[in-house]
């Protein structure tokens, strides 16, 4: 559930069902909301799942089965990944470091398996694990004019920075956490945390005080982080090696033994992923094959000139940014330039495409995630 259904529902929210959670798709008119945080600034209520770490082994523990850094200093976060034994993405998650506590921001539907996952590899350490999902409301405030909206509003502290470090302070009379976001929209961001009983009055704030922000859902979260060329969760990192995402941001290769680490360390060491993950541009107008072309299905195929299968497409949208449709596949990673089209079987349809650089749209800040990739391996 949304922590303030009720005041989504007052601006026109629909809602859908993710990982067990319901979350806001829209408000209505999404194009016009993803051109007002473009241009402006918005706020979504993100749908994480939060699981808490507590006990003095508490670092250590969540160190030793992560692939990131956890930070000891309070006020500090990390993004990281836990694999399996094949150095697969099973989950991935933000740590941040909160005191007597490690706070867990994970996708919804993996805050549980997280908490039964870890509980079970507790053996003599002092650590205490629970889900905390329904105790906390999380609001993504995004847009180049994010900075002051959030400043026009908290007070008992400043902005933080750099990203994924996080202050506390007061938004009219309820406490606030308030983290510098990575950029996932393409767009300077932070994340506002407070206590579930707090959140009518804090999403009030952030839409109503101070300078003015929109309210958006998920649907324009997902044509912002295509465009900025972030791969996510449940369409393009779940099940892969995180090399061949070009994710080297969710990566401490000097840190100690992790589950997965070695297939990892073994990709990195030959400097050459099986695929990498690219753009692709195209015009749903320009079609062959369906009289009226929507949008290519994830796994759709991309063919290369010679009509061969060389990758898939994990996601493909409309780009309110850039009045065209586009797309992130996974490719062969020694592809080269060569021209390449998307074919779409369960519509019978073929796209003629334009293989883009990432970002698709550049905005006032680069996505963490953007995919980068060794130079050996460019």
């Amino acid at each position: 559930m949304t922590v303030v259904t009720e005041m989504h529902e007052e601006h026109g929210a629909t809602f859908e069902e993710r990982g067990g959670r319901r979350i806001v798709t829209d408000y209505g008119r999404p194009e016009r909301t993803h051109r007002a945080i473009r241009n402006g600034a918005g706020v979504i209520e993100m749908g994480y799942g939060v699981v808490v770490v507590e006990g003095e082994d508490r670092v250590e523990f969540v160190d030793n089965t992560v692939s990131n850094g956890v930070p000891r200093t309070d006020g500090e976060g990390v993004y990281a990944l836990l694999l399996d034994p094949q150095g697969r993405i099973e989950t991935d998650l933000y740590v941040y470091n909160a005191g007597e506590r490690l706070l867990c921001f994970t996708p919804p539907a993996r805050a549980k398996p997280l908490v039964d996952d870890w509980s079970e590899k507790i053996f003599i350490q002092d650590v205490e694990i629970s889900e905390a999902s329904t105790d906390f409301a999380v609001f993504g405030v995004h847009g180049p004019k994010s900075t002051e909206k959030v400043a026009s509003v908290l007070t008992g502290a400043g902005s933080p920075e750099p990203a994924l470090t996080f202050v506390r302070g007061s938004m009219g009379d309820e406490g606030v956490t308030v983290i510098a976001g990575d950029g996932l929209t393409g767009e300077e961001g932070y994340e506002v945390v407070c206590a579930a009983d707090a959140a009518e009055r804090v999403f009030e704030t952030l839409l109503t005080l101070g300078m003015n922000a929109v309210p958006f859902g998920y649907r324009t979260w997902e044509t912002l982080t295509i465009e900025a060329g972030t791969p996510l969760f449940e369409t393009e990192l779940e099940g892969r090696i995180p090399n061949v995402l070009g994710l080297r941001n969710a990566l401490d290769f000097e840190k100690g033994c992790f589950v997965g680490q070695e297939v990892v360390s073994k990709v990195e060491n030959r400097g050459r992923p099986s695929q990498r993950l690219v753009g692709l541009r195209f015009d749903v107008d320009d079609a062959d094959g369906a009289p009226e072309a929507g949008l290519p299905e994830p796994g759709a195929a991309v063919l290369n000139e010679s009509d061969e299968r060389v990758g898939e497409v994990t996601r493909a949208d409309v780009s309110p940014s850039s009045d065209a449709s586009v797309a992130l596949a996974l490719v062969d990673f020694d592809l080269g330039t060569t021209s390449l089209a998307i074919r779409d079987d369960a519509t019978d349809t073929d796209y003629t495409t334009e293989r883009t650089a990432l970002p698709f749209v550049k905005g006032s800040a680069a996505s963490a995630r953007l995919p980068t990739y060794r130079s050996v391996c460019n």
